[in-house]
């Protein structure tokens, strides 16, 4: 298994990483210096990349080697795949060979014995890199290569797919962290000391994931949460592990698209995630707790995300579906609200490419790959976290569903505040039986998470309403405060119909509240079995 992580970096602060005091403390020998030709191979219609795999062969040093990866996970940065290599007399792939070391279980090894995909294969890009290595010791013993590749991803070069004659490349400038030997956090170790001097971005695409991007001309597209499994065997703290990683791969699955700056969908799943992570470490706080460094940096990430979306709702969705006499006045606040949703995208975008978020996911990382946590724990949360997970999760779905119920009880005339703390406690209750649902009969688990679904969308659209109430106070003010040369009369008229939008929206949001559909929600959320 590689265990590796990727960084990237523009090409002016090359200099500052080659004089970084860690390369020249911890490095072993004399740094080694590679020019790389690689030309990955696949089907016409890439159907090794559709099974998450890559297959490559590498010239350097007058030699071929051909390398296979498949399947593995990105999270927070770490790469985790496996990998097969081996010397090849030329630049073909050597199928045979790679059959001889395939595990008989791994599906890839089925899948490049289909006539269809053996017959078929062909260049589709190429590589072009020059290369250094150093390979480092650390202080507790692990060793680490770090490789600084400099170079170009090339389509139509050297025959891959190049039906159309055009050339097309991006730039290549990166770190790759990789574990030979020790524990997976002095990666982090390593990467938190070069940002100190150096700026650093997380890569959360490989060489080869870029490459098919240029190859297939696939956009950027926001990444949902992804199925979890947890086995009844799990103890209590491998299944936090999971669920964590699970949540920082939906995270930073979608940095890509936040740093892009305008699509919206990646960072409404951004924040989901990062939610969704939040909410894990509030379940598992009476066994461990979260560094309060790492606590606030969440919480800022959290905040530039927010900001982003709120506007984004507004814009999009709140204003969007009014009708009738209200539709004149929306689409007058719409535009302003998408002015200012643009800007909170750039705000959001300039949060994910700085050195602060990188460095705020290494350290979630680390703090997750070190289990830092069991140096403060007690003997009885030792043991807890040591336990099997199963019994912890009802208990912990059985004291979700009783805090809803409990809250839930004055919803029939329940002020913003309450309903808002009822939708709260609905999206905990709904993101653990999530994180848990691998451990339950599926017939059970579906119901349940979909009358909290429904419930929550009746609250969501109250609490949408909320949201516009504030934002559409502040509307005015911004936007007479961005502008250089304000017009009185422009911001008077904006005033006005944001008064009236605001007003509508709440007799819209009184009669839904009354109208009986979300105390239908509540009543069928009430009467479906808990899965626990």
């Amino acid at each position: 298994m590689e265990i590796e992580l990727k960084l990237l970096l523009a090409q002016q602060d090359v200099p500052r990483l080659r004089a970084h005091p860690l390369l020249a403390q911890s490095t072993q020998g004399e740094p080694q210096l590679l020019r790389m030709h690689d030309i990955y191979v696949d089907t016409p219609d890439l159907q090794l990349c559709r099974h998450q795999a890559g297959l490559r062969v590498r010239q350097v040093d007058g030699r071929w080697v051909q390398t296979l990866k498949a399947g593995g996970s990105v999270s927070g940065g770490l790469h985790s795949r496996q990998e097969w290599e081996g010397e090849v007399p030329g630049p073909q792939p050597d199928l045979a060979a790679l059959d001889a070391a395939i595990g008989r279980k791994q599906p890839i090894r089925a899948l490049l014995r289909q006539d269809a995909i053996r017959d078929t294969l062909q260049p589709v890009f190429t590589t072009r890199m020059e290369r250094t290595v150093w390979q480092l010791r650390t202080p507790q013993g692990d060793e680490i290569e770090c490789v600084l590749d400099q170079g170009v991803i090339e389509r139509g070069a050297d025959g891959a797919d190049g039906a159309d004659g055009a050339v097309y490349s991006v730039p290549v400038s990166e770190i790759e962290l990789e574990l030979k030997q020790g524990q997976a956090a002095s990666l982090f170790d390593v990467a938190l000391a070069l940002l100190q001097e150096v700026p650093l971005q997380l890569g959360h695409m490989s060489k080869a994931e870029r490459g098919y991007r240029l190859a297939a001309s696939h956009p950027l597209q926001a990444v949902k949460a992804q199925p979890l499994w947890l086995d009844d065997g799990m103890t209590v703290q491998q299944a936090f592990i999971a669920i964590c990683s699970n949540c920082l791969e939906q995270v930073s699955g979608n940095q890509d698209g936040v740093a892009g700056g305008e699509d919206v969908e990646s960072v409404h799943q951004m924040r989901v995630g990062l939610r969704r992570l939040r909410s894990a470490l509030g379940m598992f706080k009476s066994l461990l707790a979260l560094p309060d460094a790492l606590k606030g940096e969440l919480e800022w990430l959290g905040g530039a995300l927010g900001e982003a979306r709120d506007w984004d709702v507004l814009a999009d969705n709140t204003l969007a579906q009014l009708d009738g006499v209200a539709a004149t006045d929306a689409a007058a606040l719409a535009e302003a609200a998408h002015a200012q949703a643009r800007l909170k995208h750039e705000q959001a975008a300039q949060a994910v490419t700085s050195a602060r978020y990188t460095a705020c996911m290494l350290g979630l990382q680390r703090w997750l790959q070190a289990r830092a946590w069991r140096d403060s724990c007690s003997v009885r949360q030792l043991r807890r976290l040591d336990a099997r997970v199963s019994p912890f999760a009802r208990a912990t779905l059985r004291k979700d569903q009783r805090r809803l119920i409990k809250r839930g009880k004055c919803l029939l005339h329940a002020t913003p505040q309450q309903r808002h703390r009822v939708r709260i406690a609905a999206k905990k209750t709904r993101y653990a039986t999530e994180f848990f649902a691998s451990l339950f009969a599926g017939r059970a688990v579906k119901p349940y998470v979909g009358r909290l679904s429904a419930l929550q969308d009746e609250l969501g659209w109250l609490n949408d309403v909320q949201v516009a109430d504030r934002l559409l106070q502040e509307l005015p003010e911004v936007q007479a405060g961005q502008a250089d040369q304000a017009d009185p009369s422009a911001q008077d008229r904006l005033r006005l119909h944001a008064a009236f939008v605001r007003g509508y929206l709440a007799a819209r949001a009184q009669a839904q509240g009354s109208d009986g559909r979300m105390h239908k929600a509540w009543r069928r959320f009430k009467a479906v079995r808990l899965p626990a």
